[in-house]
């Protein structure tokens, strides 16, 4: 008689396996955008839409020391602001996004991001992705979980999905995780498909996540202890070029 696992639990145990493998590969996962208050995050990602952190770390010491409050951007000079931000590319929209947003949260929440998603949606040039990182980041408050570009990748890549719309890769993982991981593993996942499993060349044989990926190119070179030392390193690399 033999017997035979369960594939749900299988599944199971892969997902839970991923979730874990990640954990260790990236201890403490950040954003890895410059801020030092939530408003400051917010207009940080707000900018970085079809942008580079690292782009709009260039920018914002700048910014923000022009326009140091959302009063003060806000009122600003709409030029001069679109002139500053403007290597962050859409400058005319990104301003105008800042800016109104900065209008309504000094003058409807007293200078203060609002906590929730549906004040945050309601602001300009935010969205789901931007009101995510803000509440998990800025708050700690778990309201879902940050896809972006990578994000989206890596889930599709994993099997963990088969959407491209980032609300529905959301949806799925939020499904499978539990609500208290949410904010650092989409860090994580962020971070791994930023700096390891790359859209045209996927790292796959230092990958920590290769036997557990159905879309592996290559075998995995050494165990995974050891994979998980390169890959964190090729990121801390990689985030100081």
């Amino acid at each position: 008689m033999s017997l035979t696992v369960d594939p749900n639990k299988k599944e199971q145990a892969r997902r839970r396996a991923i979730a874990s493998r990640l954990k260790k590969t990236i201890e403490h996962p950040k954003c890895e955008l410059d801020f030092s208050s939530p408003w400051q995050l917010l207009v940080a990602v707000i900018l970085s839409a079809q942008s580079t952190d690292k782009g709009v770390n260039r920018v914002t010491p700048e910014l923000f020391r022009r326009w140091p409050k959302p009063k003060a951007l806000a009122e600003a000079d709409r030029s001069e602001v679109e002139q500053v931000i403007r290597p962050t590319g859409f400058y005319k929209n990104k301003t105008k996004s800042i800016c109104g947003a900065s209008q309504i949260i000094a003058c409807e929440f007293d200078s203060e991001v609002p906590r929730t998603m549906e004040d945050l949606l309601n602001l300009p040039g935010v969205a789901r992705k931007t009101a995510n990182v803000v509440l998990g980041t800025a708050f700690g408050i778990a309201s879902g979980m940050t896809i972006d570009t990578h994000a989206g990748r890596v889930a599709r890549r994993l099997g963990l999905t088969h959407h491209d719309n980032p609300v529905k890769v959301e949806a799925d993982l939020c499904a499978i995780f539990a609500k208290h991981s949410w904010v650092d593993l989409g860090h994580r996942l962020v971070l791994h498909g930023r700096y390891v499993c790359l859209a045209r060349k996927p790292q796959c044989a230092l990958c920590p996540l290769n036997e557990l990926c159905p879309s592996a190119a290559e075998k995995a070179h050494g165990s995974v202890k050891e994979r998980q030392k390169k890959a964190y390193s090729l990121m801390v690399e990689q985030h100081h070029r």
